[in-house]
């Protein structure tokens, strides 16, 4: 063969598998967004739902859409929030022998750490001085 016709032969498979990968790490990246997407609606309305059931705010609709919710999150979350979720869980379980403001606070900072990890939003966050509370209307808090 002469060499015009390899170098063409060449410059045009490379071109093709350029254009390739290019095209599928492309898709790679639209599906990761899309995940985070599908990740961070399901943290919303989990989060959302929760906010519904403190203090005198809570309903049964309330309870039942943090159910739901809680349920809900399994599918997107990784496995440290979820056992973030069943560290919060047994904290607010009414079921609970000995409940406290410090559990459930520490429960609750330990969930919130979870996500924003699962979400990438600040992996840095410091756990030590890291502090979330959730408000309500119904409370003096």
């Amino acid at each position: 063969m002469d060499t015009p016709i390899t170098v063409a032969i060449i410059s045009a498979a490379a071109s093709i598998v350029v254009a390739a990968g290019t095209f599928f790490l492309t898709k790679r990246k639209e599906r990761e967004a899309e995940w985070r997407k599908q990740k961070l609606e399901h943290y919303r309305e989990f989060l959302d739902a929760l906010s519904r059931t403190v203090g005198s705010d809570s309903t049964p609709e309330a309870q039942r859409r943090w159910a739901r919710a809680t349920n809900t999150i399994g599918l997107v979350a990784a496995q440290r929030v979820l056992s973030a979720l069943r560290q919060f869980q047994d904290a607010i379980a009414r079921s609970n022998p000995n409940p406290s403001v410090e559990t459930h606070d520490h429960a609750l900072n330990q969930l919130m750490l979870a996500i924003r990890a699962d979400l990438n939003v600040s992996p840095t966050d410091d756990p030590d001085t890291f502090s979330f509370r959730l408000w309500c209307s119904g409370t003096n808090d």
